[in-house]
């Protein structure tokens, strides 16, 4: 899981200007954002790529270019599912915050509260973890599971906890309290939600999360039947080429990044961070809490400053090494970013950053 966050952008988009133009006909923007990943398609010679420029109503402009599966002519649609990777982060933070809103735990209740039996189990240094700390990658614990396919029989919420147990066996070799990008660290803490509420973690975000938002599209792993097209393939570099998979990160890694959604879907959720969005039942002091840093990292979001933006703007990718998603919100802008590639290699970031760049002088445009 390559979840480390990028967040560049062009140097000319710092400096942009902070007037905001009312919108074109969004016909005529998404026709442009067509364009645009047509030329970056052709130009990359990647598979193919999705984006969308949306607001807190939905998607106001969206294109799609490319293929479903290299060689296969089966276009790339705007409405296929996305893998979202790490993406994925924000939703099971939202998801701690309503176990925290119904008084269920608090951001400061530690590991060994909620899961008393691994005493004697993990290392006495993780007792004191807290959920906070654990969705704001500061737990002192490693990225990754050293193997997340262990126990592949047991029942998938048993099979979470015997990875927990394992990986926190030995005392940390990660300060606690300093910043750590971690997909183990996502799980621990579905392991609590998991814990507290009796139910899966993918039970979880179906009932209190995808079906409120009507998010019909979200589901986990690779998107499409078994070796169909009916949804986009994965990819991943074969010499010049490029090599289709339909495959993903071990289920255990789920509260880390295995969701996958149309992008019409994705911006029901990401609009419960922009004004007038659905918020699940949460107030603004929950939803603040998600967006408010420790370092520059939140609840599933790095959070930083954007002159295009006008001031506070939230970011993320992700990527099953396979695909690769990022986004961009301005909240005061009322607008999200989003791109996503059904490939991945060395130049993915770079591709999705540039486009997003567009995204943005498209929407801008007069």
């Amino acid at each position: 899981m390559n979840g480390a966050l990028h967040s560049s952008l062009f140097a000319w988009l710092l400096l942009a200007s902070t007037a905001y133009v009312a919108p074109a006909e969004e016909g005529d923007k998404s026709k442009k954002i067509e364009a645009a990943l047509e030329e970056a398609v052709a130009e990359a010679k990647i598979p193919g790529m999705v984006a969308a420029i949306t607001s807190s109503e939905g998607v106001l402009a969206i294109g799609s270019a490319g293929v479903r599966k290299d060689g296969i002519d089966a276009k790339l649609r705007q409405q296929d599912h996305i893998h979202l990777g790490s993406c994925t982060k924000a939703m099971t933070s939202v998801l701690m915050a309503m176990l925290v809103a119904e008084g269920k735990l608090t951001w400061d209740t530690s590991l060994i509260t909620i899961l008393p039996e691994l005493k004697g189990r993990i290392h006495s240094d993780y007792h004191a973890v807290t959920v906070w700390q654990l969705l704001t990658h500061r737990a002192g614990v490693e990225a990754n599971a050293e193997n997340w396919w262990i126990h592949g029989k047991m029942e998938l919420g048993k099979r979470r906890l015997a990875i927990l147990a394992a990986n926190l066996e030995e005392a940390p070799t990660r300060k606690q309290g300093a910043y750590h990008y971690s997909n183990l660290g996502y799980m621990i803490a579905g392991c609590m939600a998991e814990k507290i509420t009796g139910s899966t973690w993918e039970a979880l975000m179906r009932k209190r999360i995808f079906d409120p938002l009507g998010m019909e599209s979200a589901g986990f792993g690779p998107p499409g039947a078994l070796g169909k097209t009916d949804q986009p393939w994965g990819h991943v570099r074969s010499g010049d080429g490029w090599r289709a998979r339909q495959f993903d990160n071990a289920e255990a890694l789920g509260p880390a990044g295995r969701v996958h959604a149309s992008f019409s879907d994705w911006a029901k959720f990401l609009a419960m961070q922009l004004p007038g969005g659905q918020t699940l039942g949460l107030d603004r002091k929950a939803l603040d809490k998600l967006i408010t840093p420790t370092g520059n990292y939140a609840g599933g979001w790095r959070v930083t400053r954007r002159a295009w933006g006008k001031g506070t703007v939230l970011t993320h990718s992700g990527s099953n090494t396979m695909w690769y998603a990022l986004v961009w919100v301005a909240p005061r802008l009322d607008r999200a970013f989003l791109v996503a590639t059904n490939s991945r290699d060395d130049n993915s970031h770079r591709i999705c950053d540039q486009m997003i760049g567009q995204l943005i002088k498209i929407d801008q445009a007069n």
